[in-house]
């Protein structure tokens, strides 16, 4: 297993970051690719959500089949799974991963749409990364399809809601808490 040092620790060294340590970035401070030889391959998969606010009116337009450029949802939704195989090729530390399910759907709400998408994978690594990217590729190619009936389209709320798998086990977004005034 390699080792290195921990930025900050002169001569100190350990065989996995600890979470005060970036795991992309070597004791100089330079981006470096994490090596994940030494892990086992396990079953994993994470789950991404994001929304787009979109007029009421482009909103009809949608329903109504009448935008020039076709069905935006379905175009996007077929472009977040492209992007989720082409992670490694977009974020430039990323590693290339044999997908084996990638699932985006995209939901009506009264100020547009939400979105999620479900991947997975049997790989020593996990597949956020690539979660979120077809999250925000769908947004980004309902914004592109509508752009000529709504420039006001807002895309936001993209994050990682939920992993399975590999070493640090299960993780789920616990929900806001309310603040008292």
């Amino acid at each position: 297993m390699s080792r290195h040092l921990h930025p900050g620790r002169k001569g100190s060294t350990a065989a996995r970051p600890t979470r005060r340590t970036l795991s992309h970035v070597d004791p100089e401070g330079r981006a470096r690719m994490v090596d994940v030889g030494a892990k086992a391959a396990t079953a994993r998969e994470a789950v991404a959500t994001g929304r787009i606010r979109v007029s009421r009116q482009a909103l009809a337009l949608v329903r109504d089949r009448a935008l020039a450029k076709g069905d935006p949802i379905e175009v996007a939704r077929l472009a977040g799974i492209m992007a989720a195989k082409r992670t490694a090729g977009l974020i430039p530390l990323c590693h290339p991963l044999p997908l084996s399910g990638v699932e985006v759907a995209v939901r009506p709400v009264d100020d547009g749409y939400e979105i999620e998408a479900r991947v997975r994978t049997v790989a020593q690594t996990g597949v956020e990364m690539e979660a979120l990217t077809a999250v925000a590729v769908t947004a980004l190619t309902i914004y592109d399809m509508m752009k000529a009936v709504d420039r006001d389209m807002v895309i936001g709320d993209v994050r990682l809601v939920a992993k399975r798998g590999g070493r640090s086990g299960p993780w789920v977004r616990r929900p806001p808490t309310l603040r008292k005034p």
